[in-house]
């Protein structure tokens, strides 16, 4: 089986970031189940737990005795409604009759019936104070609604007044349950998150860097997840301020050494291009010919067709689209083998058509 580098280098990255993903799954789930136990270590407050028990049951059984004697008038008044409703229909029926019966009187006018029209007419004066009664009992009976709807209000704002003050105890006592939660996170979290950027830093190149890669992520994961939700807003401005200090440490750092990384380079453009080329690894080296960038300044070396010098025109094919040496710092690219003449890329170690070593220093 014949050795692929290129799958292998992809294969191997494929399973070294795998391991770090499964090693920062597995701590992450361990670190909740940890976080959670000393979580549990110190009790939510609730809000039931700062109530007046005894005021509230005195006040909550006047508003259940309110609202029952709101039930039974409003219960009297419905049925009042309907007898005010039904006498007040007898009453238009009875006068509707005595008027047709008066009119029909007056067509034949007959004086014998005087009394008779008496009679009638103090019979619907009795329908009518009949239905005036009920509308009195209706007006005594509403003043008795409005004045125990006005005391079951009373018992409703006591209640809640009641309720408020403990609500204001409760919010009191979880700022302090919050901040108890935030130093038991941040004495667990901190430890991580110092270990995870030290070896971010220090063992980046490591053999074992998908190890400590993964406990990087981890710390991260610890930090933004595990910990800033957790961090006391006092109105936003802590976290916010935290928020610029970390923007702040973050882009100080990405800065500086962006700054030093563009300086090395400058500094590495300035060696002799035989001293660069010594220094070219075999990775670097075929990703450049592959991506056609030079492996010491990272330009393009490859030519378009306005770049050709006339005199060159007739060269091969092949070759005629790149230059021997770089043109922005004049690092060797191409040579010709000293066994058969075939042209290669002058940084990788051997010729592609005869096998034999090829070296920048020739």
């Amino acid at each position: 089986m014949e050795l692929n580098s290129k799958k292998l280098e992809r294969t191997s990255q494929i399973i070294y970031y795998s391991i770090s993903i499964i090693l920062c799954l597995f701590l992450i789930l361990l670190s909740s189940k940890i976080i959670g136990d000393l979580d549990s270590t110190t009790k939510s407050p609730e809000p039931e737990n700062f109530e007046n028990k005894s005021a509230l049951a005195t006040l909550n059984k006047d508003s259940e005795k309110y609202t029952t004697d709101l039930e039974n008038l409003y219960s009297k008044k419905e049925t009042i409604d309907k007898t005010i409703a039904a006498a007040k229909e007898i009453f238009a029926n009875e006068k509707q009759s005595f008027d047709n019966w008066l009119q029909t009187r007056k067509t034949l006018g007959s004086p014998d019936k005087d009394q008779e029209v008496i009679d009638r007419a103090k019979k619907l004066d009795d329908f009518y104070a009949v239905e005036q009664g009920w509308r009195t009992q209706l007006n005594t009976l509403q003043n008795q609604i409005d004045e125990t709807e006005k005391k079951a209000q009373g018992v409703q704002e006591s209640i809640n007044k009641e309720k408020a003050l403990a609500y204001k105890q409760y919010e009191k006592e979880q700022k302090q349950y919050e901040l108890k939660v935030f130093l038991i996170r941040l004495v667990f979290v901190t430890p991580i998150l110092i270990l995870g950027i030290f070896f971010f830093v220090r063992y980046r190149q490591h053999k074992f860097w998908p190890l400590f890669f993964g406990f990087t992520l981890f710390s991260l994961y610890a930090f933004f997840f595990g910990l800033v939700p957790y961090l006391p807003s006092y109105g936003g401005y802590v976290r916010y301020s935290v928020g610029v200090i970390l923007s702040a440490g973050i882009g100080y750092y990405a800065i500086k050494h962006i700054r030093q990384f563009i300086e090395q380079k400058q500094a590495e453009l300035k060696v002799p291009t035989q001293e660069r080329a010594k220094k070219v690894q075999a990775e670097v080296a075929e990703k450049a010919l592959d991506k056609h960038f030079c492996p010491s300044c990272g330009k393009d070396f490859l030519l378009r067709k306005w770049d050709f010098p006339i005199t060159k025109i007739t060269e091969i094919d092949a070759y005629k689209y790149v230059t021997p040496f770089c043109r922005h710092c004049g690092l060797v690219l191409f040579k010709d083998c000293r066994n058969c003449g075939t042209k290669n890329f002058a940084h990788l170690p051997f010729c592609s058509s005869c096998g034999t070593k090829v070296s920048v220093d020739e």
